[in-house]
């Protein structure tokens, strides 16, 4: 067997920053870098937005060239491991060699929601997760005058953003009563909304996809009402499900995800897992999150590299994400579930740019910030420090934002 050497599965952004902390955190041994797609580690955001519209490649994407991994030693496999050995400290791969590890490390993402109604298999009809699926939607836009976008999340408007641009005529279709409801205030969901309906697209919703229709090709979806829009392609975005089924095989904890502990450890010492698979315990928001962005991923495979090289050191920073969709950048700091308050800067009624800031039992919890730089340095600070500042001033344009980290909270 193999020795003195950590082997990671999945090719991510968590797998791309645990190669380079290794290193820095003083691993000298093997490391291998196994991944199911044929490209180096690429950045997964930009895919719904600048490599959807043609204006980036994947080569643009790599978040870090072949030269990296060669200068640090990190050898890339495309492969897909089917098993793991605990007992063995093996992994198995589907060409049927098996592997050895020291430390094993499971960045393995995590894959779209799968929509079972009928006509899913028709062509042109489409998922949205990696630079495979776009190359598709790419293929399908050279013919396609109309897409429909089934789920109003962030993954399906910032779909529809891209297809504007492009000149395509797009219909979202959502089950709920309003876009991005479940991770958004009212007031956020309908600024999107409204934004959305300015640059064209057809928002249904409380809307109910019953079928797909085509002959071979997609041509219609039809709604659970009897209605029927023309599509000639059609892309499906409603959540995505983490991929755990190598840890379940393996006998680990699952538990939305695979559940790691602060330092980023599984149940198994020499087992870690990290990125949108895992499952930590929060304590800033005492509870435990399975959390899909670029930020958490970083930060939790910094904390695994540090453990494998003896740096005990937690998970601790404060969640934060983005969306791009024309020319509004959303930056979110914190997390808003079971928020009970909001605080308004600025007009969502109108405009495009205001922030939206979240509280919980008088605790400030989250922001929301659209084209609003200063306010998401303002808020990640004030969360991250434990700030609850006067709502009042809070809400008040004139008042300086730096003035509101020194200020007690209102009651």
């Amino acid at each position: 067997m193999d020795t003195n050497r950590v082997v990671i599965v999945g090719a991510s952004h968590a797998s791309a920053q645990l190669c380079a902390s290794l290193r820095q955190s003083g691993w000298t041994g093997d490391i291998l870098l196994i991944g199911d797609e044929p490209s180096l580690p690429y950045q997964r955001p930009p895919l719904s937005k600048t490599f959807l519209a043609g204006t980036t490649s994947l080569a643009d994407l790599l978040i870090r060239k072949a030269a990296f991994y060669e200068k640090e030693r990190v050898v890339f496999r495309q492969a897909r491991v089917t098993a793991i050995s605990r007992e063995a400290e093996t992994v198995s791969l589907d060409d049927g060699e098996t592997v050895g590890y020291d430390k094993l490390v499971l960045c393995l993402g995590a894959r779209p929601r799968p929509l079972t109604i009928p006509g899913m298999d028709l062509a042109g009809v489409h998922y949205l997760r990696d630079a495979a699926d776009i190359g598709a939607i790419k293929d399908s836009l050279a013919t396609a005058a109309r897409a429909v976008i089934i789920g109003a999340g962030y993954i399906g408007l910032e779909a529809a953003a891209s297809l504007r641009k492009l000149g395509v005529a797009v219909s979202v279709i959502e089950v709920a009563d309003r876009v991005l409801q479940r991770v958004t205030a009212p007031e956020v969901s309908a600024f999107y909304d409204r934004v959305h309906r300015e640059e064209g697209v057809d928002i249904q919703l409380g809307a109910a996809v019953a079928a797909l229709e085509g002959d071979g090709r997609v041509s219609s979806v039809r709604l659970a009402n009897g209605d029927s829009i023309a599509a000639d392609l059609v892309i499906v975005g409603i959540g995505v499900l983490p991929n755990v089924e190598l840890a379940l095989d393996a006998g680990l904890a699952v538990d939305n995800g695979i559940v790691i502990d602060a330092h980023g450890r599984t149940e198994d010492p020499n087992i870690f897992a990290a990125g949108d698979c895992a499952n930590y315990f929060d304590a800033r928001y005492d509870c435990r999150l399975r959390l899909e962005s670029v930020s958490n991923a970083v930060e939790q495979a910094k904390t695994v590299a540090a453990t494998i090289c003896g740096q005990e050191k937690a998970i601790s920073a404060l969640p934060w994400f983005w969306s791009d969709q024309y020319d509004l950048k959303l930056q979110i700091a914190g997390l808003s579930t079971g928020y009970d308050a909001i605080v308004l800067r600025g007009d969502p009624a109108s405009g495009r740019d205001f922030a939206c800031f979240y509280f919980a039992e008088g605790r400030f919890v989250a922001a929301d910030c659209v084209n609003r730089a200063q306010e998401f340095m303002f808020s990640k600070r004030a969360i991250a420090e434990g700030i609850s500042p006067d709502r009042a001033l809070l809400a008040d344009p004139q008042t300086p934002l730096a003035s509101l980290l020194r200020t007690p909270a209102s009651t």
